[in-house]
Parts: structure tokens; sequence; C-alpha cells
């Protein structure tokens, strides 16, 4: 880097001011203020790249929330600090670029529409899960603000990307332990994630680094440190391919190609002939890779399988899930619907197509529809603004030197081709705004207004705004991150075993209820399931199960109530009351989460479900053949639809539905294997669990259902000769066979 834009000190700054205390020694009361608050900031501004290291197990999702509170924390810290900086010395004050304008702007604007939209605390506070909202927002604007007047300053941006690199050589071993399996995944499969938790995650995290260690690699000067960093780039280049991400995987290929022709481009004669040469190079192994997709070589490797696996087919979910986000922007297209409000959306405009993917999705996969989604349209150009006013005000900087402005852009470039497939995280909210800071600090210009406005006399500096300060810390701190981390520890409490039993868990859910928090959805859903599991465990006390029951229900109640447009509430809710066995009431939650997402299949099945525990096979057909309507490609709907004919004693058309989708009346179902039971209709249950017991690598289970089958049908004879059959083929089992067969023949022991 040429230059952080700093000026002399000496024609910019007031006169320092001392006196002297009773001793008769002279303090400088200008430098100690200044010097505690510049202190303080800086390092809270260098504990902030150590945050992807930061997982704390006793929170709840403990790769997010430790990782969240750690950066807010610093940055409030290092926010206030500036702050005294810029009352104690103009050179620290605000000034103005069209980046920061943008960054303003976009804050501001999202304030107003998260402020409007259908939930708003969940777009001011987000979840533990996002840990997002406003919050980061505004968070991020002090992060861009402090950094930018303290790093330029301090002349100290090569420093803070340095540290953040060395962080990275930290994560890329821990990544390559998990390659080597020394370390385990944390997403259980063979995407590596680090400490990130995700391998998305660490795929933006890596892909920043690759350009930051170029970046500073062609400005270093010492020939070591030169080599060391791009080892490192390449190094993490590679790892990117191991997440297996592969929005992250185009974005590195298309940047580096990127920087290789703006290299061509502007370059001196040789460097543009390596450069040009560098950009056939990509074209040539994108190219042998794409002819070679289908080999055996890309095929048997899971890694270039999946890579290779890149199509417009293979992308029709996200296009299916972008289209309805569209569709939802129709209907609020200025201030959209809040951050963490693509429920809504995708509740409403609910694409059958969707059935075997997540039930729930919260993100359009790709970030820049998730801002137009949250924020309408001038959301979204603010959004974008920030990407084209960096851009322009790069290769505007006289500041900053050609090397630096190309590897800048190709992370920006990379940066967006990523965000157009993956929605944003903690990190790459940091790298990216990082960035912007670094830009803005080499092309901004003072405000003529805060350059003439006084500065704070020296004596007021300790006096009055240290104080001030640190009162303002303690209370930002507490406020903003303290209840939630208390929600984290005691939620990961209330689902933990405890050695005082039940009871300890009912305790802190109740603790918990009792003082909602901005997690009170997380905290009420898991409290739902938590339900569930208490009132099946046969050692717990009737008292205890009503107890946590009832709980769940009222806090379910509560979560609708407040939010009762969200389709996932009333789901819930409906869960609760199947806990207590309350069919009528759980039917209505169904019935009216239909009204919101009518074209989710899942609701229907959920309805069909429990109209049919209501004794209401009517309904439970109509739910059935709704569902397989609604996407009858998936045939196990059609299952459902038979399941309700059946219920509803018409076999006739039950049959019709699995011949025409299954070309069979023997069709492997669980929800077939529930009404031939319900119906006793023992010849189809029977062939079912035949069908399953044929099949290749079938469990014991499968063959000791075939049993019970014919057991409960009447026929012992058969039954016995399956077990035995089963024992032949699962010695491990012989005593369960003999016990069973023993209870068959009447022989059971009375013990």
């Amino acid at each position: 880097m040429h230059s952080d834009g700093k000026k002399e000190n000496g024609t910019h700054r007031a006169e320092k001011r001392h006196h002297q205390n009773a001793l008769g020694v002279r303090i400088d009361n200008d430098s100690i203020a200044k010097q505690i608050a510049l202190w303080t900031a800086l390092g809270a501004l260098f504990l902030i790249p150590f945050t992807p290291l930061v997982v704390i197990n006793e929170f709840y999702f403990p790769f997010i929330t430790g990782k969240a509170f750690f950066f807010r924390i610093l940055v409030e810290i290092a926010a206030v600090a500036w702050v005294v900086l810029a009352f104690l010395d103009k050179e620290y004050r605000p000034r103005f670029s069209w980046i920061g304008m943008a960054a303003v702007g976009f804050v501001v604007w999202m304030f107003v529409a998260d402020g409007l939209a259908p939930n708003a605390a969940k777009a001011f506070w987000s979840n533990f899960e996002r840990m997002e909202g406003w919050v980061l927002l505004i968070h991020l604007l002090g992060f861009f603000l402090a950094a930018g007047a303290v790093l330029r300053e301090q002349k100290k941006w090569r420093a803070w990307f340095l540290t953040s690199l060395s962080v990275s050589v930290i994560i890329c071993t821990h990544a390559l332990l998990q390659l080597g399996g020394s370390s385990a995944i944390h997403q259980g499969s063979t995407r590596i994630d680090a400490s990130m938790g995700n391998s998305a995650y660490l795929a933006i995290y890596l892909l920043f680094n690759v350009f930051i260690a170029l970046w500073l690699a062609l400005t270093e000067k010492y020939s070591w440190l030169k080599w060391s960093l791009i080892t490192l780039a390449v190094l993490e280049a590679v790892l990117i391919f191991f997440t297996e991400t592969r929005g992250t995987v185009i974005g590195l290929v298309l940047a580096l190609a990127l920087a290789a022709l703006l290299t061509a481009a502007t370059a001196g004669k040789h460097t543009r002939r390596a450069a040009a040469g560098g950009f056939v190079l990509i074209l040539l192994i994108v190219g042998s890779f794409y002819v070679a997709r289908n080999s055996e070589f890309v095929q048997n490797n899971h890694v270039l399988r999946r890579v290779a696996s890149i199509s417009l087919n293979d992308g029709a979910t996200r296009f299916t899930i972008w289209s309805m986000a569209f569709k939802g922007v129709l209907e609020r297209p200025i201030l959209g619907w809040g951050q963490e409000g693509f429920n809504y959306v995708f509740d409403k405009q609910y694409n059958p197509s969707l059935y075997r993917q997540e039930p729930w999705f919260d993100r359009a996969h790709n970030a820049f529809i998730d801002w137009l989604a949250a924020g309408g349209w001038p959301a979204f150009f603010l959004y974008v603004s920030l990407f084209g006013s960096a851009i322009v005000l790069l290769w505007r900087s006289s500041e900053l030197s050609r090397p630096e402005r190309i590897a800048l852009t190709a992370a920006l470039a990379g940066y967006a081709v990523h965000n157009l497939f993956v929605f944003d995280n903690l990190y790459s909210y940091v790298y990216f705004f990082a960035i912007l800071s670094l830009i803005d600090s080499q092309v901004a210009r003072p405000f003529e207004r805060l350059e003439h406005t006084p500065e704070l006399e020296s004596a007021d500096g300790v006096t009055y705004a240290l104080p001030i300060a640190s009162i303002a810390i303690v209370v930002l701190v507490w406020a903003v991150n303290i209840p939630g981390m208390q929600v984290a520890s005691k939620l990961i409490t209330a689902l933990s075993s405890s050695p005082e039993g039940v009871s300890k868990n009912i305790a802190v859910f109740e603790d918990l209820a009792a003082h909602p928090s901005f997690a009170a959805q997380e905290i009420r859903e898991q409290l739902v399931s938590f339900a569930g599991s208490i009132v099946q465990n046969p050692q717990v006390t009737n008292e205890m199960k009503s107890q946590v029951a009832s709980l769940a229900i009222s806090e379910m109640q509560k979560q609708v109530t407040a939010y009762p447009l969200d389709t996932r509430e009333h789901l819930q809710l409906s869960y609760a009351y199947r806990v207590i066995g309350d069919s009528v009431n759980a039917l209505k939650e169904t019935q009216e989460a239909a009204k919101l997402s009518p074209g989710k299949e899942a609701v229907w099945i959920e309805m069909g479900a429990t109209a049919w525990d209501q004794g209401n096979t009517t309904l439970a057909q109509q739910a059935f053949h709704k569902a397989y309507e609604l996407a009858p490609q998936f045939t196990e709907l059609a299952a459902y639809a038979a399941a309700g004919d059946i219920a509803a004693g018409d076999i006739q058309s039950a049959d019709k539905v699995l011949l025409d989708a299954y070309g069979s009346l023997t069709v492997d179902s669980d929800i077939l294997a529930a009404a031939y039971y319900r119906t006793k209709n023992w010849p189809r249950l029977i062939g079912l669990w035949k069908l399953r017991a044929d099949a290749p690598g079938a469990s014991a289970e499968a063959w000791f259902s075939l049993a019970a089958a014919y057991y409960t049908a009447g026929d012992n004879a058969s039954a016995i000769q399956v077990i035995k059959e089963a024992v032949v083929r699962y010695p491990d089992k012989a005593a369960l066979g003999a016990s069973a067969i023993a209870q068959i023949e009447g022989k059971a022991s009375s013990k």
C-alpha cells in the first residue's frame, strides 16, 4: 500500500495542553486520553481477525453465536473508543466518500424496512442460527467507520490484514487436519469446515484470503514474506475446492481470470504477456475439466464430481426459490419483508416442486435477492452500490498501486459471484466491510463542517470523555450481548441431561419462558420438541409430563398470537397439541397453516395425519389427495393419497393410485404400513413387510416386523418360521428370537 492518506500531524492538530499534578509533574492530558482511546480501539480492531477461531460449545449454535457475540463486543469497544478519538482529534473524524454514503444509506434504509417488517423484533435481532438482523448491520457500520479512521490514521491497514492472514494459517491447518482424518468435520460429511462449522462459510473466508494474500505479496519488499504469502494463497485456493462449495469455486476461477485480464490490460509489456498466458491457462484448465467431467477419473473423486455437477439443471432448486422471491417482492417492492422475513415469502409463494428439499428456507441462497426481499428495491440498489462505488473509487484512487487495485477488484468480484449462489455469513460481511473501509480510507475527504468543529479540551478528555465512554461500553456490551449470551447458555442447559433429572430441564425452560428474548421462537420450538420426547418417556411422572406439555402449548400460543402469518409456528403449535392428544386443536392449527401456505405438501400431509388421528377419515383422504395433486411427480405422495383412500375404506381408489404411480399394489411405505395396520388389512401388511425383508441388505428389524405382522394376523406358525429364519441370518439376535417365539407359544416367563 502506498499510503493511508494521512496528513502531517503538526498542521492539523490542536496544541497539546498540559497541567501539573500535586507533585509538580507535568501531565499531557491530551496524550493520556488519546492514548487510552487509541490503544483501546486498536486492541479491539486487531482482535477482530481472531473471530473465526471462536467456538463456544456451551452456547446454542456454538459455531455461530460465540463468533457473533465476540465480534459485537469488540466493535462496540472499538466504536466508542473511536468516538472519543474523534472528539479529541479532528484527524479521526468521519470523512466523505460515496462508499461511506452508500454504507450509511444502506443501514439507515434497512432500519426503516426492518421496523415495518411483519416480524420487526426478529428483523432487528435475528436468531441464534443466523445472528444477523439490523443489529449486525449497525455493528458492521461501526466497524467500517472505526477501522477506516483508526487504521488509516495509524497506517495499520496492512498490519491488520497480515494479522488476519496469520489467523487464516491456523484455519488452514485445521482444515488440513480434517482432510487427513485427524480432526472431525463438523457437518458430518467430506466437506471441510474448520472452525467455521459450515463448508460454505469456510469457502468464502478462504476466497477473501486468497486475494488479500496475493495483494500483500505483490507489494511486499521482503522476499521471504512475499513467497510465504503466495504459498498461503495457493494453499487456500486448493482448500476452497475441498469445501466443495460450487458457487465459491466459480467465484475463485472467474476472479483469477479477471485478475489476469486486468493485469494484461494495465501492466508493462513482459507482465502483460505473463498475464495473458495465465488467462489462457485458466481457460484451458476449465475447458479440459468440462470435457472430462464425465470421465472415470472425475466421477470417482467426490470433490471433482461435485464441482463437475455444476449445471443449469443442478441449479433448478435455486432458480425456483429465486422466482418465489421475486413474486414476494411484487407484494412489498419498496419496504420488503425485513431481515429474517424470507420465511413469509417462502410460505406464501411455495412451489410444490420443492417437496424433497429442506422444509423451511429462510434465505433465497442469493445475497442480492435476499436484500431485495428484505428491504425492497431501495435496499437492493444500495447493496449493489456498495460494490459499484468501491470498484469505481478503487480505480480512481492515487493512494493504491495497480497490483492492489487488481487484487481488491478480484476479491470483490469473486465475492459477488459467490453471493449469487450462497447467502452471507458473519465473517464474509466482516471482510467485505473491511475492504470497503480500506478503500474509503484512501479516497475519503474531510467534511468541512467537522473540520472546523473545535476539538475537545485536553482536560475534558480525561475528566469527561473517558468516563462517559467507559460507561457507554459497559451499557452497550450488557444490553446488546449479555442477555443473549445467557439465553444461549441456558438453552443448552435446558436441552442437556442433568444429574437432577428432568425437573431441572423443565425449570430452565420455565425460566427462559419467563424472560422472553430475541430467540423466543427457537426456545419455544425446542420446548415443543423436548415436550414430545418427555411425554413419550415412561420414566417421567405424569405430573411432569403435564407440566412440560402445558408450558409448550402456552408458549407456542404466545408465538402464534404474536406472529399469526408464520406457517411454521402454526405447525409447531399443532405438534404441541398432538403431544397431549388434543387432535381437535391440532387440526385447527394445520388448517390455518394450509391457508398461509396452500402449495406446501407437508402442510396437507400434517393435516391428513391429524385428521386421521381424530377419526375424520374423510378429511384425511382429502388432505392426502391434495398433497398428491400438488406434485404428482413425487411417487411417495401417491402412497399418502392411497393411505387416505384406505383410511376412508375406498380400497378400489387406493389400488388405482398405487398401480398408476408404482405399477404394483405392494409398495414399501411407512404410511401404507400404518394404513394397513389401522384398517386390519393383514394380507397387505404382510406383503409390505415381506417386500422389506426380501430386499438386499434388509435389517433384522424388518424380519422381526414381518413376524409381528403374521402374529397380529393370527398366523403364529408363519410368525415362528420367520423368526427362526431371522435368527439364522442374524445370529446375534438369537436371544431376542427365542424370547419372541416363547411369547408366541405362550411359554414366556411369568416374571
